[in-house]
């Protein structure tokens, strides 16, 4: 089994687009709610992004990233801990 690191690691070498490091506040819309989040890594396909609390929420939201003029329906790819990397749906 891999440790937390170790699948970090192993998901960022298996992009399908390359992601450039950012550290940017973000908001993960559904349902009429609101959660803050931290983008950590953002490309064309997706985003790693990291939670301030483990609260439920759904596997499809709105990623909404004020400075980059970003809003995208996206997926939770995989989970680890407060982490979670998504893919941005077609539009």
């Amino acid at each position: 089994a891999l440790s937390t690191g170790g699948l970090l690691r192993y998901m960022d070498e298996h992009r399908s687009s390359s992601r450039r490091r950012v550290f940017k506040s973000g908001i993960i819309e559904f349902s009429g709610d609101a959660l803050p989040c931290t983008v950590r890594n953002i490309s064309q396909t997706g985003a790693a992004i990291e939670i301030n609390s483990p609260l439920w929420f759904p596997d499809r939201f709105t990623l909404i990233v004020g400075s980059e003029g970003l809003r995208r329906t996206c997926r939770v790819a995989w989970r680890v801990e407060r982490r979670l990397g998504v893919v941005f749906e077609l539009e």
